[in-house]
């Protein structure tokens, strides 16, 4: 199995509202949610997770009410505001053009990506 991945900070809570774009969720589903998306590729620790949606949710970017499970139990359903969705869209836009830019270095010619080395056989490494 491949290593899972760190969320990159300050992605969690785009990946949350996106999640939840889809529909109301609770912490668990949101979870497999994100699971299920990513391949299993993301290492996704709940306590940030719920810190992610109490901290959203104090910012007026979710609203939550409580609700049932499939196995009936109480949980507290979370969907995003229309702030949430203009965040969403906002930071979307931002994380796009900023991974577009970091691809476009990571992959320019005399990169490691481009098969070169630099100074001591270091890829991509290129000595002034």
């Amino acid at each position: 199995m491949t290593e899972r991945l760190p969320v990159v900070k300050g992605t969690l809570d785009v990946l949350v509202l996106k999640a939840l774009a889809w529909t109301p969720m609770h912490g668990f589903e949101i979870t497999s949610w994100l699971e299920e998306r990513s391949g299993d590729g993301l290492e996704l620790d709940d306590s940030a997770l719920y810190q992610a949606l109490y901290r959203m949710e104090a910012r007026g970017l979710l609203a939550a009410e409580w609700g049932r499970t499939e196995n009936n139990r109480r949980a507290r359903y979370y969907r995003p505001t229309s702030a949430g969705l203009a965040h969403l869209r906002d930071e979307t836009t931002r994380w796009l053009a900023y991974a577009r830019t970091v691809t476009e270095i990571l992959t320019a010619p005399g990169s490691a990506a481009a098969g070169a080395t630099g100074s001591g056989g270091v890829p991509g490494y290129i000595s002034a």
